[in-house]
């Protein structure tokens, strides 16, 4: 008989990697310091989660939320509110910190970018994809708009920033993006 998951290990775990990656960020993270934050054993630890980066992963999901945009009919409005809640989730969390170490290492395992891409990002655009779209039904925007390159063009300074910090993460630069976005795209 296959054990079933418990929701209070995994929320502890989750929880502990998260506090970690804020103590001390992406590389000096174990699977044991989580574990010993966790109040677990570390094999309940690895029978949830493979390795490190599969575990940043989900709790990489757990903090940044998966429907950011909302579809009120104000697209700039919308388009601020989602692309706010990625400098907040980016800015304001360890997230930030952890994101360019965990990009690394899903440039070499194909699977959990796979995964990370459909944990996290594809989840996150397509809210923000669906507002697109009503605001192109609604005629706001122009009708053979490239939802895809859109949506790349607003996230890109955001992750840009937190990739490179070249610059500071903030609410701004998410208007700054959204209005270069609408200047390309709005019906005139």
């Amino acid at each position: 008989m296959a054990r079933t998951r418990e929701a209070r290990i995994d929320d502890a775990v989750l929880t502990a990697a998260v506090d970690l990656l804020s103590d001390v960020g992406y590389r000096q993270l174990t699977m044991g310091a989580v574990a010993a934050r966790a109040g677990v054993h570390r094999p309940a630890v690895y029978r949830r989660w493979p390795s490190k980066p599969h575990l940043v992963v989900d709790a990489v999901a757990s903090q940044m939320g998966l429907t950011p945009t909302p579809d009120t009919g104000d697209l700039r409005s919308d388009l601020v509110t989602g692309m706010s809640t990625l400098v907040r989730a980016l800015s304001g969390t360890p997230l930030g910190h952890a994101l360019p170490g965990l990009i690394a290492d899903l440039a070499s395992d194909a699977d959990l970018a796979t995964e990370f891409r459909r944990r996290v990002f594809d989840a996150r655009r397509e809210t923000t994809a669906n507002t697109l779209r009503s605001a192109i039904q609604r005629g706001e925007i122009q009708p053979d708009t490239d939802v895809d390159f859109v949506l790349d063009a607003l996230a890109a300074p955001l992750y840009y920033s937190v990739l490179f910090g070249h610059r500071p993460l903030t609410d701004r630069l998410a208007e700054q993006a959204v209005d270069l976005a609408l200047a390309a795209i709005r019906v005139r």
